[in-house]
Parts: structure tokens; C-alpha cells; sequence
């Protein structure tokens, strides 16, 4: 029962504004711990790609995991978009097609952002991400979609952050943000988007297709 309302909640999670997977949503006391085996099991089956916020964006994201805080991908984006639209437990060839082709007035961020986590995952990668909330200090508040760290790991510049942006127009105050906030460990901040590589204000900006090379 657990399994099927974290599997049944996730569109609904991913098309929030930070993404962040709450709990709160399936019940209104719920815990972590009610869950957790729940999760795991969704991990295990390979049917979501769970990412979670490093509190600290250094040398060993892993150390810094806050497991209470974690956004749920769907392992397949062909299964989110049909478990999104199959209000009669049936998706149309129409619906795809007009997905395809931008004909649908969609949050394309939440599909993009999927797609990102499948491709990272598929690559060996953990996911992790970094989200700040602070109210008191500006300049550390922000949301990064993910992170990633070096193969080679040395003493300073092994963290990469990445934004992902499913439009052509977008800001990008948090990546800048964090490149002022963590220089010493930053390594190439990355903006995957739908236009061509380019290089601007240290910034390495690449199209979607290429999260797979990272």
C-alpha cells in the first residue's frame, strides 16, 4: 500500500516547483521511517532514480546526504509522462505526439528534469542535489538540480553543479550563487538547455542530449 501512494504521488512531487518528495502529501503525520522501506524497494526494483540533497557540495557528496530530503524520478520517462496523463487508464498516441512536437501545455521542466536523472543514473552516477532554504542569508539560498563530482578526486575544484532548463528563456541566480559560495570546490558549472554548447561567464552550457557524456 506504502509502495503504491509514493509510486501514484510522483508526478504530482515532480511537477512542484523544487521537487522535493514530501511525505506530508500521502499523510499528513507521515515519517520517513514509515516509508523508508517503501522507497527502498522502489529503488531496488529499478522503477524510480532517488536523488538527495548534499548539505555540503564537497569532497564526498555521500558524507553530506540528508536522507529526509530527496526528490523521486521515475526510472523510465516514457512511464512518468503515461502513469501522468492515464486519467482513463489509457494514454493516447495523440497526447505523445503532441508532447513531441510542443503542442501541449505541459511543465515541461518536470519531463526534462526526469530525463536528466535517467541519463545521469544510466551513466553509473549517483544523484544528488543541493537545496538552501535560508531565510536569514540571501546568498546562500538557492536550488541546484544536481551535482556531480569528478572521477579523480583532489584537494579543491571537484564538484560540478548542474542546472537543467526545459525553456529558452531562464535565469540562473542559484548556479551563480553557488559558484561564488563554493569556488574553492567548484569544478564546471554545467546549464543543460535546449540550445548549442557554448562557454559564457564561466558558465559550460550544453544541449540536453549531451547530459549523457557527462
Amino acid at each position: 500500500m506504502k509502495v503504491e501512494q509514493i509510486f501514484d504521488d510522483i508526478p504530482a512531487q515532480l511537477q512542484k516547483h523544487d521537487k522535493k518528495f514530501r511525505l506530508s502529501s500521502l499523510k499528513k503525520e507521515a515519517r520517513f521511517r514509515d516509508y523508508e522501506d517503501a522507497l527502498f524497494w522502489l529503488n531496488d526494483a529499478m522503477i524510480v532514480n532517488t536523488a538527495y540533497n548534499s548539505t555540503a557540495p564537497n569532497i564526498g557528496l555521500k558524507l553530506n546526504m540528508d536522507r529526509m530530503t530527496l526528490k523521486c524520478y521515475m526510472a523510465d520517462t516514457g512511464l512518468l509522462i503515461s502513469h501522468a496523463f492515464d486519467e482513463n487508464g489509457i494514454v493516447s498516441e495523440e497526447l505523445y505526439k503532441k508532447l513531441l512536437f510542443d503542442k501541449l501545455e505541459v511543465n515541461k521542466g518536470m519531463i526534462v528534469e526526469n530525463i536528466v536523472a535517467q541519463m545521469l543514473t544510466a551513466g553509473g552516477r549517483k544523484l544528488y542535489f543541493y537545496s538552501n532554504s535560508s531565510r536569514d542569508d540571501a546568498s546562500s539560498r538557492m536550488k541546484i538540480d544536481f551535482l556531480i563530482a569528478k572521477s579523480k578526486i583532489s584537494n579543491r575544484h571537484n564538484i560540478s553543479p548542474i542546472e537543467v532548463k526545459s525553456s529558452k528563456n531562464y535565469t540562473l541566480s542559484s548556479i551563480r550563487k553557488f559558484m561564488v559560495k563554493y569556488g574553492e570546490q567548484l569544478h564546471v558549472p554545467y546549464v543543460l538547455h535546449t540550445g548549442d554548447l557554448k562557454v559564457e561567464a564561466g558558465i559550460t552550457y550544453l544541449p540536453l542530449y549531451m547530459a549523457a557524456l557527462l
